[in-house]
């Protein structure tokens, strides 16, 4: 077993596009250095950065995301309509099921982690 070093240069970065209907304004580019995923593909981690832009989120009931902003601000705010901003430097978890926009203020770039939860009612 060997430790997950986040700032290894020989990852290769991945460049995509979220779905049409997931971008409300600007340029949804996007880019991943995926460092690790586990055996089961229940845990990721590794490195995020996206444009300047509004994406509609859904996250899935089970779907944990901790994150460290590197770069950036951004504003994420629940369909309740309740806004929270973080800029570099910053540390948040989003819970599983929260639904909402993700506003990224410039380009943003982030340390991610996601847990995908499993239901033993449900395995």
């Amino acid at each position: 077993m060997r430790i997950i070093d986040l700032n290894n240069p020989a990852v290769q970065a991945e460049s995509f596009t979220p779905p049409p209907e997931k971008c409300a304004a600007g340029n949804p580019a996007q880019m991943i250095w995926n460092h690790y995923t586990d055996a089961a593909g229940l845990f990721s981690c590794g490195i995020w950065q996206g444009e300047d832009c509004t994406l509609n989120v859904q996250y899935g009931p089970h779907e944990e995301e901790f994150c460290v902003l590197l770069e950036g601000e951004v504003t994420l705010t629940g369909s309740e309509g309740e806004a929270q901003h973080f800029k570099a430097g910053d540390a948040f978890v989003v819970p599983g099921g929260f639904s909402g926009t993700w506003q990224n203020r410039g380009r943003v770039r982030k340390y991610y982690a996601i847990m995908l939860i499993r239901d033993p009612d449900h395995d």
